[in-house]
């Protein structure tokens, strides 16, 4: 126990070093006109359960090398990494579902798959407590893959953190609205940011007043459920009130709507990426680019995936032709309530600021 406590001290004071400045430049490969960002959003992320026999047998690159395309010329990549990166076998939670996976294989194939920052505001994040949740933060940020949503109180946690891509500064801040309330930082806790909505109100607030566009991310809503909470769309419509340019949600497991509200996109649930479990409820996902020009949203491009793990065995695959239409058409159905247009071309959903059009999209 003694050298357990001795561990997390020291993983503490690494965090603190790395984590000390919000201010971060991402190391992607994107290249576009210095007016645009791009921006690829995927869900949830979990490369342990019933996958780590398959992550065992064809290695942790594996759930990407179908999909990773689509990445190509984004200047940054998101996703919502369901579980701590960690060794640690203490147990602190009496929860039924604990994740984890191993750091020195995960991260580096989340770097090699693209992504430069990741959500960590979760119900998983703290299964191997403070401990866990650092180990997380450290091995991602020696990929040079930032973090944002955890702290070890909470003013860190919501603080957000701040790349610089493109000639444009983009703000992120993360919530988990999600229980056990165990995993909630606090004034001297450490764990994952928990918003109000007068609190989400000051954050993103203050994360626009030094930065060109906000991200916002929620992990929230019900599992397996593809209609909202009420509380979603309020709080959604809060964060762009106060000036985010794009709110991502996740937590559902399955696809919710999509809604352009004032001048911002706002995706509700994007259901899983690739996922340890063989349910068949999470069955399509999507691939979501968000395109910003001058500093606004513009267009986003919506590429339906099957996750269905029982067919592509925790491997997603764009969905072609019959499929294709079929997701788009549920993405279309979900979208309809919230007063959102959704076109289709070429196996692909789009939503335009209405005075775009799609052909003058810029790849």
């Amino acid at each position: 126990m003694a050298t357990h406590s001795i561990k997390s001290l020291i993983a503490m004071a690494i965090l603190c070093i790395y984590g000390c400045s919000p201010q971060s430049t991402p190391d992607n490969k994107a290249s576009s006109y210095s007016n645009t960002v791009r921006i690829s959003a995927v869900g949830d992320i979990m490369l342990g359960g019933t996958a780590e026999p398959v992550m065992q047998q064809h290695g942790y690159d594996y759930p990407f090398e179908k999909v990773k395309h689509l990445f190509n010329g984004s200047n940054i990549v998101i996703g919502n990494l369901e579980g701590p990166l960690t060794n640690v076998e203490t147990v602190l939670s009496d929860k039924e579902y604990l994740f984890k996976t191993p750091p020195k294989q995960v991260a580096p194939a989340l770097k090699k798959a693209g992504f430069n920052i990741m959500n960590l505001a979760n119900n998983h994040i703290m299964d191997y407590g403070v401990a866990g949740m650092t180990d997380t933060i450290n091995a991602l940020r020696a990929q040079n893959i930032h973090t944002v949503g955890t702290g070890m109180n909470l003013q860190e946690a919501r603080r957000g953190t701040i790349l610089h891509s493109n000639n444009h500064k983009i703000g992120f801040v993360s919530y988990s609205l999600t229980f056990p309330e165990s995993f909630w930082a606090t004034d001297d806790r450490p764990g994952s940011a928990f918003g109000h909505e007068h609190q989400i109100r000051n954050d993103v607030k203050r994360l626009k007043d030094q930065c060109d566009l906000v991200i916002v991310s929620f992990h929230w809503g019900h599992e397996k459920a593809s209609e909202l909470r009420d509380y979603q769309p309020i709080l959604a419509h809060a964060a762009i009130d106060e000036g985010a340019d794009m709110v991502i949600g996740h937590h559902p497991h399955v696809l919710q709507a999509v809604e352009q509200y004032k001048q911002g996109i706002i995706l509700y649930s994007l259901g899983n990426f690739t996922f340890g479990s063989y349910s068949r409820s999470a069955d399509v996902s999507v691939v979501a680019t968000a395109i910003f020009k001058n500093k606004q949203f513009h267009s986003l491009e919506l590429t339906p995936i099957n996750v269905l793990n029982i067919e592509v065995n925790f491997q997603p695959q764009i969905l072609l032709g019959e499929a294709a239409d079929k997701s788009i058409a549920h993405i279309k159905q979900l979208s309809r309530s919230r007063n959102t247009q959704i076109t289709r071309q070429n196996n692909m959903a789009y939503v335009e600021y209405p005075a775009n059009q799609i052909k003058s999209i810029s790849k």
